[in-house]
């Protein structure tokens, strides 16, 4: 391309303005750099950049050109202004909330340059006055011309740079005009790519911080360990939950291992390659909690001295654990319900809404039906929430799986005190199945930690609660003495022993003196084995 003249007409140093645009790389900083450095001009009057972005809230109904937009989508929006007025020196003509902050694409001049990408150079405008809003402007400051180019960059227009002059430009003004529009358009093209860069950048840091975190914080328990019927009936849940983008509800006692299903889950589901944020909702203060959820910008409250991504937006595109979810506070599960049906958020001192694509898990201890049906859990939130529940099984209910367990806890114990790994003998494995296990797999885990610790001779000790022994303590019979039960009889009397509590109850399953709550059993379980052993009023 041949360079233009050195003599610019109205234009006061250009080549020091496309130096100048080179160097910057941010929007901020970059469109009120080159409107100012425009308008220095006595000549120039008016110079404003339109970028084109989507629509805020409420722009369409007050924007001066409703009724001649077509589209609602996209628009020019008033990004920098700089100018002087002959008739109201008070006038400011910085401000972006006129009467022209907003220009449908294909309305008036500056609407049709957008539309079509071609540029719209008037050397005078006093002989045409028909695409010119508001006449009396033109007369009252002076105005003689109009120059308008397109911001394009690789084929994509990104606004509109309109220059409103009192003097009639030359032909080299026309010319490094379109020359600074194209520079313009390329410094914006960088500059959003750089913020895309650095909003990346610490939305990785983030995400590196908060799972080098987890990985300090996570429960040692591993990935699903065992071979019982129970938790082979959690695995086959899995696998079929797990390929979708259904809600999940994990209930179970404490110590079950809800976190290690909510990891396996997540591991199984197209959303692997993205993260698995935890929250622990039973470990937040009650006024962080939106923080916590939503992010926060600076200088919203006392200490946010900086913005924050909200656990919503660090898991965008991910799954969210949200662990003891019985524990977030009745008047904040209104927000987070809204938040599940939009999957929009907001943070707290900011307006602007982001869209968020995330995946829920949430685990509790809780009967989260009671908690709803007694008020003290939103009902709206728990059907939201429980799409597809699944119980984890207690230990004492897969007794079988306690030697892989303690195998897998005894080696890993080992190799972090250096020490070689304890013999696990059939004493040992036997001891371990007769206890309750009220803490479940935690209790486990913590148990023979402290028996590898106080191994140093090889052999395990262990030391269960004094109740407890004495409760082992008891004379049994004898196997000798034990009749063994088929499966068939087993299933008989578990039949019987179920029709019987019926029967007490009248028939009632659910609820206070219901069957389910004399046998120990949810009411859901409860219907399941009635169905499965085939009782019939």
């Amino acid at each position: 391309m041949k360079s233009p003249p050195d003599d610019s007409g109205i234009i006061d140093h250009p080549k020091q303005l496309l130096l100048e645009l080179a160097a910057s790389h941010q929007l901020t900083d970059l469109l009120p750099l080159a409107v100012q450095r425009l308008s220095d001009s006595p000549s120039v009057a008016l110079v404003r950049v339109w970028l084109m972005r989507p629509p805020l809230a409420n722009d369409c109904s007050n924007c001066r050109f409703a009724s001649e937009c077509s589209n609602r989508e996209r628009c020019l929006h008033l990004a920098a202004s700089s100018g002087c007025s002959l008739i109201d020196t008070n006038e400011n003509w910085h401000r972006l909330d006129g009467a022209f902050r907003r220009f449908p694409i294909g309305v008036r001049k500056v609407g049709h340059i957008a539309a079509t990408g071609q540029s719209l150079e008037v050397a005078s405008v006093t002989q045409d006055h028909s695409w010119i809003a508001n006449p009396d402007w033109i007369t009252a400051e002076r105005i003689t011309s109009f120059v308008g180019h397109p911001l394009m960059f690789r084929g994509e227009v990104l606004g509109v740079l309109g220059l409103f002059a009192r003097k009639t430009p030359g032909d080299s003004c026309f010319e490094w005009l379109r020359m600074i529009a194209d520079h313009l358009a390329a410094a914006i093209a960088n500059a959003r790519a750089l913020e895309e860069i650095d909003s990346l950048r610490k939305r990785l840091e983030l995400e590196n911080e908060y799972l080098r975190e987890e990985v300090r914080e996570a429960a040692v328990f591993g990935e699903l360990i065992g071979q019982s019927p129970a938790l082979q009936a959690v695995t086959r849940q899995i696998e079929l939950v797990a390929p979708t983008n259904s809600a999940v509800l994990i209930l179970g006692e404490s110590g079950t291992g809800k976190e290690v299903v909510a990891r396996e889950i997540h591991r199984r589901s197209r959303r692997a390659e993205r993260p698995l944020i935890k929250v622990n909702c039973a470990a937040i203060p009650r006024e962080l909690y939106e923080s916590e959820f939503f992010g926060h910008a600076r200088g919203s409250f006392t200490g946010a001295l900086r913005d924050r991504s909200g656990r919503f937006e660090l898991a965008d595109g991910g799954t969210l654990f949200l662990d003891e979810i019985g524990e977030i506070p009745l008047d904040l599960q209104a927000k987070l319900l809204r938040v599940l049906q939009e999957g929009e958020v907001e943070r707290i001192g900011e307006e602007r809404t982001r869209k968020t694509d995330v995946r829920i898990i949430a685990a509790t201890n809780r009967n989260l039906r009671a908690e709803s049906e007694a008020g003290r859990f939103r009902q709206d939130l728990f059907y939201r929430l429980s799409v597809f529940p699944m119980e984890l099984p207690p230990l004492r209910r897969r007794v079988e799986d306690i030697p892989l367990l303690a195998e897998h806890f005894l080696n890993r114990f080992a190799r972090q005190l250096g020490r070689t790994c304890p013999r696990l003998t059939l004493a040992n494995v036997q001891e371990l199945q007769r206890y309750g296990w009220p803490g479940n797999i935690r209790e486990l885990q913590h148990a023979l930690e402290r028996a590898t610790i106080v191994a140093t001779d090889g052999r395990l000790r262990f030391d269960f609660p004094t109740a407890t022994s004495k409760q082992q303590s008891k004379p049994s019979k004898s196997p000798s003495e034990t009749r063994i039960l088929t499966d068939a009889e087993l299933r008989e009397f578990e039949a019987d022993n179920i029709r019987a509590a019926l029967l007490k109850c009248q028939g009632k399953v659910y609820g206070a003196n219901g069957a389910a709550e004399l046998l120990g059993l949810k009411p859901t379980t409860l219907n399941s084995r009635i169905k499965a052993l085939g009782i019939r009023d």
